[in-house]
């Protein structure tokens, strides 16, 4: 069996930055065990698998090189690249016709996890070439006590915790502390299933973050999509703005676009490609 595999960095328009993600379109789902692991030989923060349902409309499946993941956003860019642009439409592919690429795409995400389910996702490309997705609005909540491994795990105690379903979200006053934040794998890995996310106001941009998520697939994640729907309405409230640019503030870096809108967080970037090939699998 071949199938198709595309590599593209996320939420950069410059290659060998932001957040590369593999993508692998398919016409039915392959069983779980396999899909973990190519997902573990891409050794990516993530892969993407996808299935059509209908014109326009995928259920889309992510995978950590450890376990399966229930919302990625960057992995999720980076299918949305390559159905805009590489791959054509599913229906056409046999026709005798130039190839028809997808306009505007909605990702089924029905799978049932233990956290809050992520529901439909909805995507499409903007005037200015950026690729935006509609994300659930999942905005943190203060804790009533903060973890000791999350406060042994960071080097500079936050000025305070909050988190939602995804993430403990420690906040501090300055993006310098941010950037220079050292963290204990070990202490962190303890907090599971829950990952860190360490933020503050930002200089150049409306805020900055550090994503840690050593207990799901790796230590530093280069750009976390999901995290910015309760990032954004966060910092939202706290600047009294709906519309933000966000840096994620790692070695790789990228740049994150947000608006509120209702009850939903709309989160765009853009994306290049870096690779497309075949995974040939015996049998």
């Amino acid at each position: 069996m071949e199938l198709d595999i595309y590599v593209v960095d996320a939420f950069t328009h410059t290659q060998f930055h932001g957040n590369p993600a593999a993508v692998v379109p398919l016409q039915e789902w392959l069983d779980d065990a396999t899909m973990l692991a190519i997902a573990a030989e891409n050794n990516l923060s993530e892969t993407a698998f996808l299935c059509p349902l209908s014109p326009g409309r995928y259920a889309i499946r992510w995978f950590s090189p450890l376990q399966e993941i229930d919302f990625c956003g960057h992995a999720t860019l980076a299918s949305s690249y390559v159905l805009f642009h590489e791959q054509p439409f599913h229906q056409e592919k046999t026709a005798k016709t130039e190839p028809v690429f997808e306009t505007a795409l909605v990702f089924e995400t029905a799978l049932v996890f233990e956290t809050e389910k992520v529901g439909t996702l909805t995507v499409t490309e903007t005037s200015q070439g950026r690729i935006e997705m509609s994300f659930p609005n999942l905005q943190p909540q203060a804790v009533t006590e903060i973890p000791p491994a999350l406060l042994s795990g960071l080097s500079d105690r936050p000025a305070s915790v909050l988190r939602n379903n995804q993430a403990y979200f420690a906040i501090y006053d300055t993006e310098e502390t941010v950037r220079q934040l050292q963290y204990n794998v070990e202490s962190l890995k303890t907090l599971a299933p829950y990952d860190v996310v360490v933020t503050a106001p930002g200089t150049e941009y409306d805020f900055v973050s550090r994503y840690f998520w050593p207990a799901s697939g790796g230590n530093e994640d280069p750009v976390t999509g999901s995290i910015h729907a309760g990032l954004a309405p966060f910092w939202a409230q706290r600047l009294d703005k709906n519309e933000l640019v966000a840096c994620q503030a790692s070695q790789r870096e990228g740049i994150l676009y947000c608006r509120l809108e209702q009850e939903r967080v709309l989160v765009s970037g853009h994306a290049i490609l870096y690779m497309k090939g075949k995974i040939y699998i015996p049998g």
